[in-house]
């Protein structure tokens, strides 16, 4: 049985102007100790996909679909269910983990506080706990006494990911867990998710715009596009030989250290998403795609198959379909 598997998940939120439709049909499954990848420029939906697996999306968000953890639904849980499942199947690291803590409150307090509302244990097994995590994450086990303005943004993220880890779940979901940090903490941080999640055989969900950082974190990747999966494959592959113009385009855009011809004639997108209340008819990237051609304005592309597991929206990648 899968960790995780997502059928059919659309999610549209409520506004003045009516139903915005912010995912469209999205199918995930993540394996144990697998990581997948979730990749898109902002507003293609990934955050939204990410907080409706634990169903924290704002009231009045209309979600439809199934949201299967551990073979029960996310989506038809009962309160008293999704609260047992929140932490304790599935976790998630949020990005900006100084919104994220509370700032009046020690850090090793914030995670003792999801330890005891889901484990029956002593108080003395909570502090050990806590000082078990703080250290697991590369953090003196001291600093569980500190307020979250004593740490640095690296620190704090460190604490994040403790919490996450508190209550021992199948899936951590990380989105966009090192957006705010520079680059030598960001490689930081990656390098201890990577490793926690090797070595406790977790399921991940790793999300972000950053494709090159992906293939270092990921098993596989699916890239989102107006609130849709629009090519999914294995990490590598889906970055040095991405089948869809989108996917292409995001590889393109993370420079190659040492290439002069990147140097020389740098590779960009031009235009901007599609606004979700008024998407493009037929391939909604058709719009900015260079290769786009007659019939991507009247054609909705499915997913199809591209070889080597992987899938891709694109007419081009039907018209090489075997017959």
């Amino acid at each position: 049985m899968s960790v995780l598997e997502v059928r059919d998940l659309s999610v549209s939120y409520s506004t003045l102007g009516g139903d915005v439709p912010a995912a469209r049909n999205v199918n995930l499954r993540i394996e144990r100790g697998e990581v997948l990848g979730l990749a898109g420029e902002s507003g293609c939906g990934k955050s939204t996909v990410a907080h409706a697996l634990l169903r924290l999306l704002p009231e009045g968000t209309k979600t439809t679909g199934e949201v299967f953890l551990g073979g029960q639904d996310v989506l038809k849980m009962r309160f008293g269910e999704l609260r047992a499942a929140r932490w304790d199947r599935a976790s998630i690291v949020f990005q900006g983990a100084m919104h994220a803590l509370n700032p009046v409150q020690r850090v090793g307090d914030q995670i003792a506080e999801a330890i005891a509302l889901h484990d029956k244990v002593s108080s003395k097994e909570i502090d050990a706990r806590v000082r078990e995590l703080i250290e697991q994450v590369g953090l003196p086990a001291r600093r569980a006494r500190d307020y979250p303005h004593e740490l640095s943004g690296g620190q704090r993220q460190r604490v994040m990911v403790a919490m996450a880890l508190a209550c021992k779940p199948d899936l951590i979901i990380a989105d966009e867990p090192t957006t705010a940090l520079d680059v030598m903490i960001q490689a930081q941080v990656l390098n201890l998710l990577r490793d926690l999640q090797e070595g406790l055989g977790l399921a991940m969900l790793f999300i972000t715009h950053d494709l090159s950082v992906m293939v270092d974190v990921c098993d596989r990747i699916a890239v989102m596009y107006g609130g849709e999966i629009v090519e999914e494959g294995p990490a590598q592959a889906v970055f040095d030989t991405p089948v869809h113009p989108y996917s292409k385009a995001l590889s393109g855009a993370f420079p190659r250290i040492g290439d002069a011809a990147f140097r020389l004639a740098p590779v960009g997108l031009g235009g901007d998403p599609p606004d979700p209340a008024h998407l493009p008819s037929g391939c909604p990237f058709h719009p900015r795609c260079p290769e786009a051609f007659g019939d991507c304005p009247n054609i909705k592309p499915s997913l199809y198959d591209a070889g080597q597991g992987r899938r891709a929206a694109c007419l081009l990648v039907r018209s090489k379909e075997p017959a």
